[in-house]
């Protein structure tokens, strides 16, 4: 990695450093980190997927995915917020996912509180895309020492408070600027990142 934080690929394209060439993080970086998403089960399925992580690596959760996926019914959050204690149970045994009963149980909460943003504001979508950072709360250009230095945000602080005033669960404030940058709701991208531009395009498009 350069001081900039960008690496040259193989393929000759600039990208941010932290996929550290790995074929399956790369693709994730180019194809889906940082462009918007406004579908709501990927909203909840990335929520809860960044309080499973916490305490682990990104790319741990990341290659267990198509398992939690499976596990928790495609995180179709009506039908998540009907599990049970045998379905905890059930997933307890799961070897395919991160096992933690606090997290599973964490989910299943969390799909029941998305039912209710749900009837209160429409859409999962239309709920944090409104917690979009105002302008003036991030720097024009984004490099590394500031992303570094910025591990949450005032956006994320704000959300992470209003979801737990909701009774969400792992969704602090670090937990919800990692959702925000994946999500597409800020473009952490570094300056000089192939994708930069395309996820910018993406954003105002």
């Amino acid at each position: 990695m350069s001081d900039n934080g960008l690496i040259v690929g193989s393929d000759g394209k600039t990208r941010c450093f932290w996929h550290g060439g790995l074929a399956d993080y790369v693709r994730y970086h180019d194809e889906e980190w940082g462009y918007p998403v406004r579908d709501d089960r990927r909203l909840f399925e990335k929520i809860c997927l960044e309080g499973f992580q916490s305490g682990l690596s990104w790319l741990t959760i990341l290659r267990k995915r198509d398992n939690f996926r499976a596990a928790f019914a495609n995180f179709e959050y009506d039908t998540v917020a009907e599990f049970d204690e045998a379905d905890i149970l059930r997933l307890l045994e799961d070897k395919g996912i991160v096992r933690h009963r606090g997290k599973i149980v964490s989910t299943i909460n969390n799909a029941r509180r998305a039912i209710e943003l749900r009837n209160e504001f429409g859409t999962l979508s239309d709920y944090f895309w409104k917690h979009a950072p105002l302008p003036g709360e991030r720097p024009e250009i984004i490099e590394i020492d500031w992303l570094r230095a910025n591990p949450v945000s005032p956006a994320s602080t704000r959300l992470s408070k209003d979801l737990k005033k909701r009774g969400w669960t792992f969704v602090g404030p670090t937990t919800v600027y990692a959702f925000m940058q994946a999500m597409g709701l800020v473009n952490d991208h570094i300056e000089g990142c192939w994708c930069r531009p395309r996820a910018e395009a993406a954003r105002i498009g």
